[in-house]
């Protein structure tokens, strides 16, 4: 795969004329609507670069792309030792912290990302054409993984600054061949998912080797069944299930892509009752779009991007609403429901009814009702459940089991496809299973499971971990952590600065971090911490550094309602006294008026423990936890309260800071 618009041997290059170098641009782009401003910044670069690299040998690579941002590396080099990122800022005379930390992402992209590129130095430099010169002395940052900081460059100083790098560097000249032969693999944000499958990336684009495999058949296994259902007009219920970070979230996207044409009147959409995740999705989907059509030289407004996104992803009770308002079928034939064991129970959904809807006697549970929307269609209609295991965090909600009993009390015709993980006693569903087995067209199919993790690049073990240690399997919870090593870095402190700090000393260009705490902890207010105080999502995930309402200040926190489905790279928890270590197990408190109390029900105590395991699952690339030291004066954070906590972590391993 040729990822570059423009690609050869710097000798090559140099010898070539400007307008021959841009005519292979132009022809690699493969898009006739190449604004004139763009094929003059290209003209530009190629004549700052010519001279410049006569004395050069190696490679060079115009608009590298990286498709796990849906972005482009203006030039890579290859000289020596070293791997050159460039990004020209033609005609500008500053040098913007933005651009700093763009040219630095690319380079992390690469470092991270491409294993041929993986252990070799990569230099991000900025070029401001315009700006005055700066003195370039190279230096790795501090994670010492070869990648240097960002260098700041103008056109005539461009010569001094590669030269100074290549001084700095060591090692063996890198083999071209064998550079451009290693493979992408990345494992991009959900965030960053939904922007690159919505811009018709490919989810084999986007993914890791190892992952790409397991995806594409869950992704396979899914469109088999939609082509079955089309072609014999029948319905169908897919349960996909998979390990925490696996991607079930982006199969969904994937999916709904896929099989959305709307001049063919084929219509899928994905929908979650994680409110925090669709509102950040589809803002995020909605600024990408206008974005992309600027760059086009067309005019969109955010509300006409809007109402294409909606299109494709939305809250799942307003799709519910609207079919209750409107009995007639839905548009769409596909239907997909992210983390579908949260939908609620007859209980809940008829209490809801009532008190919101005015409806009386609404006698469904809202997995009843769903599928009786799609159920609707006289010719045919598929409902993909995308399961999650342990992370029930509402009361009210139904669980998986309720689907399946769903299926067997209303729905006898529906075709049944189920993965051969949904007995596993994390899913809870053993029992209701039993029963569906009599009914005719039922399968079981293990592509319909996600086993690999996608969360964090960096390792494979931290949802085990997690699991482990909340389970108190200390022995093995030592082990799995020593598997981690330095790869993914977990820390615990006992000092809410200290824990800032660390943070912000990993993060590199735009790696997202921020503080996460339990929605009971109620007790953190003397470290400035309210979890009663109001918290947009939208702005904590997308917001950029100078935005006071970004995660980046460490001001607002997010809840584990907040941040399920969603991720940072790096990530504080801070552990309150409301889910406490003790010799005989966890103790689970409420704060109620004054004082801590006892929760008895088992169902609450499950939700607090699963509120926990969100939040120690969200870091891509590491995370510190912070205990609070309590106050003796203070009888609501007796030293007590926390110690045990703090003890119990540093036992099965955890480095302090």
């Amino acid at each position: 795969m040729n990822r570059a618009y423009y690609s050869d041997s710097i000798k090559n290059f140099v010898r070539s004329d400007t307008d021959s170098v841009l005519g292979k641009l132009m022809q690699g782009s493969d898009d006739s609507s190449i604004l004139q401003t763009q094929q003059e910044a290209w003209r530009q670069q190629i004549e700052i670069l010519r001279p410049i690299l006569q004395k050069f040998e190696g490679s060079i690579y115009f608009e590298y792309s990286i498709p796990r941002m849906g972005e482009r590396i203006d030039v890579v080099l290859l000289i020596g030792a070293a791997i050159f990122v460039l990004e020209f800022k033609v005609g500008e005379k500053s040098f913007s912290s933005y651009g700093l930390d763009q040219v630095c992402d690319y380079a992390l992209d690469l470092k991270n990302f491409h294993e041929s590129s993986h252990h070799q130095y990569i230099a991000p430099v900025l070029i401001a054409t315009e700006a005055e010169a700066q003195m370039c002395i190279p230096n790795t940052t501090p994670q010492n993984d070869k990648l240097l900081y960002s260098i700041k460059s103008n056109a005539a100083v461009l010569p001094e600054v590669i030269d100074a790098i290549l001084e700095f560097v060591d090692g063996e000249t890198i083999d071209v061949a064998s550079w451009e032969k290693g493979r992408y693999c990345p494992t991009p944000t959900i965030i960053e998912a939904a922007l690159a499958l919505y811009r018709q990336h490919s989810v084999a684009d986007i993914t890791r080797n190892d992952a790409k495999e397991n995806l594409t058949a869950t992704t396979d296994a899914i469109s088999e069944v939609i082509r079955q259902a089309k072609e014999r007009a029948h319905k169908a219920i897919c349960f996909v299930t998979g390990v925490p970070g696996a991607g079930k979230t982006l199969i969904g996207l994937n999916i709904a892509t896929r099989h959305f044409d709307a001049e063919g009147g084929m219509y899928s959409v994905l929908l979650s009752g994680n409110k925090p995740l669709v509102e950040v999705l589809q803002e995020a989907l909605v600024r990408d779009k206008v974005e992309q059509e600027k760059a086009k030289g067309n005019r969109l407004t955010k509300k006409q991007a809007r109402s294409k996104v909606k299109a494709f992803v939305q809250i799942v009770h307003h799709y519910r609403d609207e079919c209750i308002r409107d009995l007639a079928p839905p548009a769409d034939h596909i239907a997909l429901f992210d983390e579908a064991q949260r939908a609620w129970n007859r209980k809940k959904t008829a209490d809801f009814m009532q008190r919101n809807k005015k409806i009386k006697g609404f006698d469904k549970s809202e997995p009843e009702f769903l599928i009786s929307c799609i159920d609707r269609h006289d010719d045919w209609g598929v409902i993909v459940c995308l399961v999650g295991g342990g992370q029930e965090i509402h009361t009210g909600e139904a669980g998986i089991s309720e689907w399946i009993e769903a299926l067997n009390r209303s729905f006898p015709d529906w075709h049944v496809h189920i993965s051969d993980r949904l007995t596993d006693d994390e899913y809870d569903a053993g029992t209701v299973l039993e029963h569906i087995g009599t009914r005719p067209n039922v399968s079981f199919n293990s592509d319909l499971h996600l086993s690999v993790s996608m969360r964090s690049f960096r390792a494979e073990h931290v949802s085990q971990l997690i699991k482990q240690t909340l389970d108190l399997d200390v022995e093995n919870a030592r082990q799995t952590l020593g598997q981690l090593n330095s790869k993914y870095p977990i820390v615990i402190t006992r000092d809410l600065t200290k824990a800032k700090q660390w943070m912000k000393k990993q993060a590199r260009g735009t790696e997202r971090y921020g503080i996460v705490v339990s929605s009971q902890a109620e007790r953190l207010k003397p470290h400035a911490i309210d979890v009663k105080s109001p918290m947009n999502p939208v702005h904590w995930f997308l917001a950029e550094k100078d935005d006071v309402r970004s995660s980046y200040y460490l001001e607002d926190v997010a809840t584990e309602f907040h941040i399920q489905g969603l991720e940072l790279d790096w990530v504080c928890v801070t552990w309150d006294a409301d889910f406490r270590y003790s010799e005989e197990g966890w103790v689970h408190r409420s704060f109620r008026g004054s004082k801590w109390q006892k929760i008895h029900k088992a169902e609450r105590q499950a939700y607090l423990k699963n509120a926990y395991r969100v939040l120690l699952t969200r870091a891509r690339q590491g995370m510190v936890i912070v205990i609070p030291p309590g106050d003796p004066e203070d009888p609501t954070r007796e030293p007590s309260f926390y110690d045990s906590t703090f003890e119990y972590l540093k036992d099965v391993g955890f480095k302090i800071i």
